[in-house]
């Protein structure tokens, strides 16, 4: 009785959440006969294959046994597996993927004959372009974004959703103590996915390094800087801050320029991929210490570009994203596509003034005459309004006004 008291309890104390994602990656699967879904740890790739594609076997290489005969014998490996086979954790068995290709070359008719998932991308990507270009499709996992979030339960707030962020068990177990969370994710991604990247000497300098990423969030990367105030090489800080990129963990958004303006800036800014871990690594526990808090801006403009870059990889399966910067101006966030453009900035308010569309209004004249389609401010206001004829407020669920994703 009481171990049905127990089952009865995780079943009322979770829930499934539907990913935005689910038809693309279905798509995929009946286009290609390798789909290859990449994604930071527990962004949910594991639960999602099993829920979207029940009728195929399952192994998972996070067993060391399946994991060791899948790089020693991937024959015999693949002999106990046939397809239709999802191998999650894929990683572990690079040597995997030569014998998948024969596996494909066979069958060439099929397609969702293997679905593989992964949590370093960098290295998925390189196995993939050497044995299996032309076979498979990767797709990329993020954590929840905020339309699935408030789809799911909509009593959720934005100021929660900062400081919880995507992942999806913080949503489904609301209950759970998200700092508790963070800890051990944080030392789950020390020991075991950084250790398989690279060789770090120390992880304390390692976590140092991941603190001092969260609170340049935001920011205009100064690889030097950075470097500089953790203690490290300026060639050990750009090893690391691939490590973070190869494990889901941060992105870099590239600036836009043309040939015909030299002053813009050219490199790139940082991003955290999601804003919860960067809240728990900001040192921002509750709703009270968010709103006091001098890095309460740049953690918003970090939830709206993973918003931004959620709408767009869910849609098509990739992003395409900017930000403009010159000497005397900045726009968060550009994009270009079709000879046309989107512009935006994203501000805590709730009350964004014209000020804050003047500067909108400054970029936009740098721009072709008459190419720009949308200039907005995402905030935190309930409903979009208008800041003069030609820019607009908008909140953070209404990004398809925006023009900044695909819908």
């Amino acid at each position: 009785m009481g171990l049905q008291i127990i089952r009865w309890q995780r079943i009322i104390c979770t829930m499934w959440i539907p990913r935005k994602i689910e038809r693309l990656l279905l798509e995929k699967a009946r286009q290609r006969p390798v789909v290859v879904l990449t994604g930071a740890r527990q962004t949910g790739k594991t639960s999602l294959v099993r829920r979207l594609f029940p009728k195929c076997a399952f192994v998972s290489l996070d067993l060391p046994s399946e994991a060791e005969q899948a790089e020693r014998d991937p024959v015999a490996f693949l002999a106990r597996h046939p397809p239709p086979l999802v191998v999650d954790e894929v990683q572990y068995a690079p040597g995997l993927f030569r014998h998948v290709k024969t596996v494909v070359d066979e069958h060439r008719s099929e397609n969702g004959l293997f679905i593989l998932t992964g949590s370093q991308r960098f290295p998925l990507m390189k196995a993939v372009s050497e044995s299996l270009a032309g076979r498979a499709e990767i797709v990329e996992l993020e954590t929840l974004s905020w339309e699935e979030v408030s789809a799911a339960r909509p009593k959720s707030s934005l100021m929660e959703f900062a400081l919880r962020g995507g992942f999806p068990e913080l949503h489904e177990k609301p209950a759970l103590d998200a700092v508790g969370f963070f800890r051990s994710y944080v030392a789950t991604y020390l020991e075991r996915d950084l250790r398989q990247i690279l060789d770090v000497a120390s992880l304390r300098d390692y976590e140092r390094f991941l603190r001092a990423c969260a609170l340049r969030s935001a920011q205009v990367l100064n690889r030097a800087e950075l470097a500089r105030d953790v203690g490290i090489s300026p060639s050990t800080a750009a090893a690391w801050l691939s490590a973070l990129q190869a494990g889901g963990q941060a992105r870099l958004l590239e600036p836009w320029f043309s040939n015909r303006t030299k002053s813009l800036v050219k490199s790139p800014k940082l991003y955290l991929a999601d804003s919860g871990l960067c809240a728990f690594l900001m040192g921002l526990r509750s709703a009270k210490e968010l709103s006091a808090s001098p890095l309460v801006g740049a953690l918003w403009e970090t939830a709206v570009f993973a918003e931004i870059r959620k709408r767009q990889i869910n849609r098509t399966g990739g992003w395409d994203l900017h930000y403009w910067r010159d000497r005397t101006k900045e726009a968060d966030f550009l994009r270009f596509r079709g000879g046309r453009f989107a512009v935006a900035d994203a501000k805590w308010t709730e009350h964004p003034d014209r000020k804050e569309a003047d500067v909108l209004r400054r970029v936009a004249r740098e721009l072709p005459a008459g190419s720009v389609d949308a200039q907005s401010v995402i905030c935190r206001c309930r409903n979009p309004f208008p800041l003069g004829d030609d820019v607009a407020a908008i909140p953070l669920e209404a990004l398809a006004s925006a023009r900044l994703a695909e819908e």
